[in-house]
């Protein structure tokens, strides 16, 4: 991650880019607000640590000009300054900076400043990359509409249950709902690897047309696994790879991709699965008609311990009526 220091003492500017460094990070040093302008147009940094008193721009109209400036990705702006009194800071946060730091620097407090914009900036990209690759699989299947929608939201509400009522509260916590809630959404990303003859054949699949159409479990695995080996914290990319790869698992281990049992198969993608399987009962397909939700709910519970986790089917039965709400409200 790049950060651009604005600072026009020299003496100053050294030591915060020194500081900087040894915590890891690249640097891009201004001496002035106007230079610090141009180099974020062109270098595009996602903090800025600026100095609030500068000739030409200061720090405050510097950080004005950049919120200004219509740029899609948030920067976040820190204030270097000796005004610590609530009128200065208000001041400051109008102008659009996020934090302030007072000189002289201590790589302690600098390292938390940093950190703090670091998890603004990436919690941005991560909800901003779910969402995009997302609805790029779903326009490939004139089926799904609001198909994403209503997953995340059962997959939330399966959850939030199943933590209020003690089960396995080791994993399933405020950060797996959020996550689960982001990350269901990419459950069948793989699904662009699948040849439009297949994906979109509007009858019953063969025998061999049905196991390439299981590659996509496998394909989004591999996929997102990727994408976790490159993120700087990737606990939603590892969560989203595993509901990828094993949300077409059953509890009896009938399932695939690997046949996975019973709690050997990760609890998000025994989640997924009822919320999927439930979505896809309810909702109109290419090769059957909407099944109603009594029916649904009918067919889920005979499924309780073959197809799906007896937990999350207890779950569903306590939620119900916020899944018929869920369906009612993203409805295609």
């Amino acid at each position: 991650m790049k950060i651009l220091i604005v600072e026009d003492d020299v003496i100053s500017a050294k030591k915060l880019e020194y500081l900087i460094k040894s915590l890891g990070y690249e640097t891009l040093v201004a001496k002035d607000g106007d230079e610090g302008y141009e180099l974020w147009k062109k270098e595009k940094p996602r903090i800025v640590i600026t100095d609030w008193v500068m000739p030409k721009l200061d720090g405050l109209e510097l950080c004005q000009k950049i919120r200004k400036s219509g740029l899609s990705q948030y920067t976040y702006l820190i204030i270097v300054t000796s005004k610590n009194n609530k009128e200065d800071i208000v001041v400051g946060m109008n102008a659009g900076a996020d934090d302030f730091i007072s000189k002289p620097y201590l790589k302690e407090e600098l390292a938390v400043r940093i950190n703090a914009g670091k998890r603004i900036v990436e919690l941005e990209s991560r909800d901003v990359i779910i969402m995009a690759i997302s609805k790029l699989a779903e326009s490939r299947d004139d089926d799904t509409s609001q198909h994403l929608e209503r997953i995340r939201y059962y997959s939330k509400a399966l959850a939030t249950n199943l933590k209020d009522n003690g089960i396995m509260p080791e994993v399933i916590d405020e950060i797996f709902i959020d996550n689960i809630f982001l990350t269901s959404m990419l459950h069948d990303i793989g699904k662009m690897g699948i040849p439009d003859r297949i994906l979109l054949k509007p009858g019953k699949l063969t025998v061999d047309e049905f196991e390439i159409m299981k590659t996509h479990s496998k394909i989004g695995y591999e996929t997102l696994r990727e994408a976790a080996k490159a993120g700087v914290n990737a606990q939603y990319l590892i969560m989203s790879a595993e509901i990828a790869l094993s949300h077409h698992e059953k509890f009896d281990g009938s399932g695939y991709p690997e046949g996975l049992k019973g709690k050997d198969i990760p609890i998000s993608a025994r989640i997924v699965a009822l919320a999927d399987v439930y979505d896809a009962l309810v909702n109109k397909r290419v090769y059957k008609e909407a099944f109603s939700h009594e029916k649904a709910k009918e067919i889920i519970l005979d499924s309780s311990g073959s197809h799906f986790d007896p937990d999350v089917v207890v779950a569903f039965e306590r939620c119900e009526d916020e899944f018929k709400r869920i369906l009612g409200r993203y409805q295609d």
